[in-house]
């Protein structure tokens, strides 16, 4: 296939104050799924083909109401807390990507959805290449925002920068140092990593904060970047197994953050690229610029 470098400037859509963290609408259900070995906090809306929103860190499932509500317009909406965060289980091991990416396709397989787009952001996007690499016949097209993957590209240069000293913070005694804080390491990823601190409002950073605050919520956050190591490994294995993935792929990126160097990540694994900007964003898209975020992957999906 051509690969399409047509990049998508969000010219006319000027962003606009992020409001308060939007909740998911009453129509949406929350359903607890067993999967792989652990639930998973599911909230599933709407009626159509079925699209998957997979979450990072920093946030939850929670990140993506506004767009889910557009979506569900025309798609069942599936959205997924990650093992270990937001309201579901938190088991003792399973972290690696390729090993979460079981645990969406177990969802799928719950809700009998054999087929489904696939929109993803920070961590949720190491989980989407995998799923979308290991279950290839079952991922329509994948919307990837704002973030590298584990061995992939210029994986090794990315790590070094010091923006991404978190990668390796973990163990017992961070773990002491963030407990009763977790408000106050919030804000360095909120404040550090946005276009705009003020975007993220105290309603959103107090949300996040409280999930995030749960018992064993931080520890196994820190899990998602103890894999990094073994996820790239695995990236690498399951990129010169499987080959390029062939659907349609758009990869965001906010200007004030990854920009153009997303698709530069995903042309690495993908053989069908387009490249999109989000204007004035940082990292957190959803809470920086959810108009034309939103905008984008719903056209790109409608096509």
């Amino acid at each position: 296939m051509l690969r399409t470098c047509l990049a998508l400037l969000v010219m006319g859509l000027t962003a606009i104050p992020a409001a308060a963290l939007e909740p998911f609408p009453p129509d949406f259900r929350t359903q607890a799924i067993k999967t792989n070995g652990t639930t998973l906090h599911v909230r599933i809306g709407g009626s159509g083909p079925a699209v998957v929103m997979l979450h990072g860190f920093g946030d939850t499932g929670d990140m993506w109401a506004s767009a889910a509500v557009a979506l569900a317009k025309n798609h069942t909406v599936i959205v997924p807390d990650l093992r270990g965060m937001g309201l579901s289980a938190h088991p003792d091991s399973g972290y690696t990507k390729k090993g979460q990416a079981v645990d969406i396709a177990g969802v799928m397989d719950a809700l009998n959805i054999q087929k489904s787009d696939l929109v993803t952001h920070d961590i949720g996007n190491m989980v989407g290449y995998a799923l979308a690499v290991q279950y290839p016949a079952r991922i329509s097209k994948w919307v990837v925002i704002d973030a590298p993957l584990p061995g992939i590209g210029n994986w090794d240069e990315i790590k070094q920068s010091p923006l991404l000293w978190h990668f390796n913070f973990r163990g017992p005694d961070m773990e002491r140092l963030v407990a009763g804080r977790e408000r106050i390491y919030l804000d360095r990823f909120y404040n550090e990593l946005s276009a705009d601190p003020k975007k993220i409002d105290e309603a959103t950073r107090q949300h996040y904060a409280a999930l995030y605050a749960k018992p064993r919520a931080m520890h196994d956050a820190f899990e998602q970047f103890a894999a990094f190591n073994q996820d790239a490994i695995d990236n690498k294995t399951l990129l010169a197994e499987k080959g390029k993935l062939m659907m349609p792929v758009l990869a965001l990126g906010g200007d004030k953050s990854f920009g153009t160097a997303e698709a530069d990540v995903l042309r690495v694994v993908a053989t069908n690229v387009t490249m999109g900007i989000v204007s004035e964003s940082g990292h957190w898209i959803m809470d920086e610029n959810p108009q034309a975020t939103t905008t984008l992957i719903v056209d790109f999906l409608a096509k």
